[in-house]
């Protein structure tokens, strides 16, 4: 069953962005634009995630407005007309009245209507809040707005001062997961587990990669939920593409399965990935590498805590994966030069995670001046350690080609530690094997938030 997110969630946010933006500002965000697929075929629509973290409206042809103390409404949207005619065709719209009842616009307008109204909103504004560059034709309408009330000065009217990249503050709220926003990240994980549970249930030697993905979408779409992005479902040699997304290849007895994928359930996302034998039983080697990229993400996941910074995880995972990399004799040294050199970076040269939320690579700084960002409640990103041995690898004995581990889960920062929002898809070597053989498989440890140390 999906969970849509509380309405209440859209004018608390709103209310929060005016406060920060202060007097005398607006705020002005367009929706996405339909992007054609081929000729006459539209790709699935989807929301701009800044425009529907604000708004929640849900079509094209829009733009919100925020005017801190506006007389007659703060929240404006400007939207299609109903349409009998286009409905029929094209499906239900919500109109100007609609906006209003639906949606909590203050106020709603033809987008038809909009060069006639929005130059007189900009009027006497001292600062406008709008990022340039994501849309070189939405920036041009703005500026001829601009310049439309500069024209008017002689009769009194004066042009906004000041242009301000409106994700600065935007992007810094995004960061921060309410308990409405957690509540649904959470079910998207449970969806996405258990579509890679339903994957390792049906792999077996002889099918395509694609059959198995066709595994993962059904899941998803019969919870409600879309991809919520490419799904990699890469088998032996393509474990070792970080992001191979052709998915058209047999799987091979003997070899591993790489899936990278997660569900985007109310525009919020889960990004899971799982690695298993395709026969159900790993050999010694695919156990040996596996173990090693386990234990890098328990590492990172115990630094997953509120007051260390972001890339403390990071370096846990990457000494931990050293480490096994010396003791399998993948890499020679010590330990501490092999992680100063950046030799490790051969068999894993990601990063150990990424900001999740309503974009899977989800927005917010990493860095707050020349420092690490420090962990703190609401915060949900990944944790995704693993290892990459390609064929031919120089010096690498064979026994090791075409292993590619990666474990990711998607992990919550709390008060007194971390919850992992996807420990619904088993990762030790035991559950993996037993539910591939049919067995049932718990992993209730888990699924507790872990304590700061």
């Amino acid at each position: 069953m999906s969970l849509i997110l509380d309405r209440r969630e859209y004018p608390r946010r709103r209310k929060q962005l005016m406060r920060m933006m202060g007097a005398d500002s607006i705020a002005i965000l367009p929706a996405a634009p339909v992007r054609l697929r081929n000729r006459d075929a539209e790709y699935p629509y989807r929301q701009d995630s800044d425009f529907y973290y604000l708004a929640g409206f849900p079509e094209p042809e829009a733009v919100a407005v925020l005017v801190p103390g506006r007389g007659h409404g703060e929240y404006l949207l400007f939207c299609r007309e109903r349409d009998e005619e286009k409905e029929v065709w094209h499906g239900r719209r919500a109109g100007p009245e609609g906006a209003q009842q639906h949606y909590g616009a203050d106020d709603a307008f033809p987008i038809d209507d909009i060069d006639d109204i929005l130059p007189g909103l900009l009027e006497n504004k001292e600062r406008v809040f709008y990022t340039m560059g994501y849309s070189p034709d939405f920036d041009q309408r703005i500026m001829g707005w601009v310049n439309r009330v500069r024209e008017r000065a002689r009769g009194g009217s004066r042009p906004p001062g000041e242009f301000v990249s409106l994700e600065h503050l935007l992007h810094d709220m995004r960061l921060y997961k309410s308990r409405a926003e957690i509540a649904v990240m959470r079910e998207a994980g449970r969806i996405a587990a258990h579509a890679h549970r339903r994957a390792m249930q049906a792999c077996k030697p002889g099918l395509m990669e694609y059959e198995v993905e066709a595994e993962l979408l059904h899941e998803f779409r019969a919870k409600g939920a879309w991809t919520a992005y490419n799904p990699i479902v890469g088998g032996g040699a393509n474990a070792c593409i970080l992001h191979y997304v052709e998915n058209n290849a047999p799987l091979n007895d003997g070899d591993l399965l790489l899936i990278d994928a997660g569900a985007e359930l109310d525009h919020y996302a889960s990004d899971i990935t799982r690695t298993f034998p395709v026969n159900g039983r790993f050999s010694t080697a695919q156990r040996a590498v596996y173990e090693i990229v386990l234990a890098a993400q328990e590492a990172a996941i115990a630094k997953s805590q509120p007051g260390r910074h972001w890339n403390e995880p990071h370096d846990a995972a990457v000494r931990v994966l050293t480490e096994g990399l010396v003791s399998l004799g993948l890499l020679k040294g010590k330990v501490k030069d092999l992680i100063r050199s950046g030799a490790y970076r051969r068999f894993y040269m990601h990063r150990t995670g990424h900001w999740m939320g309503m974009d899977v690579h989800d927005v917010g700084d990493y860095k707050v001046g020349d420092e690490w960002r420090v962990l703190e409640p609401g915060m949900v990103y990944t944790v995704e350690p693993g290892v990459y041995i390609p064929a031919g690898s120089k010096g690498v004995a064979k026994k090791w080609w075409n292993i590619g581990v990666r474990i990711e889960d998607d992990v919550l920062i709390t008060r007194d530690g971390c919850v992992v929002l996807s420990a619904g898809a088993p990762k030790t070597v035991d559950e993996v094997e037993a539910l591939m053989a049919g067995q049932a498989t718990v992993a209730p440890q888990r699924k507790r938030a872990r304590r700061a140390g």
